[in-house]
């Protein structure tokens, strides 16, 4: 069982000298949208891990990871850390908008999780240390690394001067005009043909990314040796360059078949840093079978090619919101999803998520389908 213990809005669910305890969440409760507040201080963690040692479940931890807050929909307003402690301003992410550079919690007009720049040390630090907590708890099996990535103003981040420095320094020249050398005021798209420049952009940013993994990976194992450390990504990795994200064995050279990919894009998949990874492939109802990316079975299969055989790694659908799936009434296609999705795995499979398995009733469906698997 995969247990958030840190949402979007920040602050944990578990025992941390670093970041505060989750004190709300936004929710969707009878009467419309609105916060819930916990006043229990019981150790969230805790209970999992002991409930599942019980039921002979093993318990991972997954934290968002690059968050820091959120601005919330329907007046609910803001949350998190980055929106309470003004000193923590510079740690967001800076967005080329078509207005110019903005700080990202200066955006009010956009919804959603504000993320942390991957380029700042002192993000980097303060996230390491929270995980290296995370790792201190016995009878926890792993940490999963959820949005460890840029954030979904996609290629509009980060430009911050933190990163710009740090790109200079990675192409040993000066960028002339910032960013519009890159990207003009405003750029969601990577043009088909990307310059020589927005490649190595592109190439920055993963590094950005697998920095982080590397640093957190060795952190996480110096405190626990035997935890499992990984991360779970998005299995269209064609276009996952818009996240910042390598998450391929620097074995795997997309420059031979991507034109967004410089040489150098391999060295920063960091596959050989994790121990387990989770693969989301969020296909259609109607696309189960096939070889292609945007099939179940093409994007299992597919990542066996891109990890190499550095890493164990678990595929499996989305069955509350991707397309076919959204009002329920599927468990007629769970044998077929389960076969596809197992027997192009390492490690078996999973279900996002719990929430939906139960919201439809799913249970006995899923339990048929694994049994008809293994009968077969």
């Amino acid at each position: 069982v995969v247990v958030v213990v840190r949402p979007t809005n920040s602050g944990v669910l578990f025992k941390s000298s670093t970041e505060a305890a989750l004190t709300k969440v936004d929710a969707w409760v009878t009467g419309g949208y609105k916060w819930l507040q916990r006043t229990e201080t019981f150790d969230y963690l805790q209970a999992f891990i002991d409930a599942g040692k019980a039921e002979g479940l093993e318990v991972y931890a997954s934290v968002n990871t690059m968050i820091g807050g959120c601005l919330c929909p329907y007046g609910l307003g803001s949350d998190g850390f980055l929106y309470k402690d003004e000193s923590k301003k510079s740690w967001a992410t800076v967005v080329n908008t078509k207005d110019g550079l903005k700080n990202s919690l200066d955006i009010t007009d956009d919804y959603g999780a504000r993320f942390l720049n991957p380029a700042n040390d002192e993000v980097v630090n303060y996230l390491t240390e929270l995980l290296a907590e995370l790792a201190t708890y016995k009878g926890l099996t792993g940490i999963i690394l959820d949005r460890c990535r840029y954030d979904d103003f996609g290629l509009q981040s980060d430009f911050s001067e933190d990163s710009r420095k740090k790109f200079e320094k990675h192409i040993g020249k000066p960028v002339e005009n910032w960013p519009s050398d890159i990207f003009a005021p405003g750029t969601t798209d990577l043009p088909g043909r990307p310059s020589d420049l927005q490649k190595k952009w592109l190439e920055f940013r993963v590094k950005m990314i697998h920095d982080f993994i590397e640093k957190a990976s060795a952190k996480v194992h110096a405190v626990n040796s035997k935890i499992k450390f990984g991360a779970y990504v998005g299995a269209w990795y064609s276009s996952y360059f818009s996240s910042g994200v390598n998450w391929a064995s620097p074995k795997y050279d997309p420059s031979t078949t991507y034109r967004w990919a410089p040489k150098d894009y391999k060295d920063y998949g960091y596959a050989d840093h994790c121990d387990i990874m989770i693969i989301g492939a969020y296909a259609s109802t109607e696309s189960i079978p096939g070889n292609s990316e945007w099939t179940m079975e093409g994007f299992c299969k597919r990542a066996e090619t891109l990890f190499a055989g550095d890493v164990p790694y678990v595929g499996g659908p989305d069955i509350g919101n991707a397309t076919g799936f959204e009002k329920g009434g599927q468990g007629h296609l769970m044998p077929q999803i389960v076969d596809v999705c197992i027997n192009n795995s390492t490690e078996g499979m999973f279900f996002f998520d719990l929430c939906h398995i139960k919201m439809y009733d799913y249970w006995n469906d899923i339990k048929n389908a694994f049994d008809q698997h293994i009968n077969n």
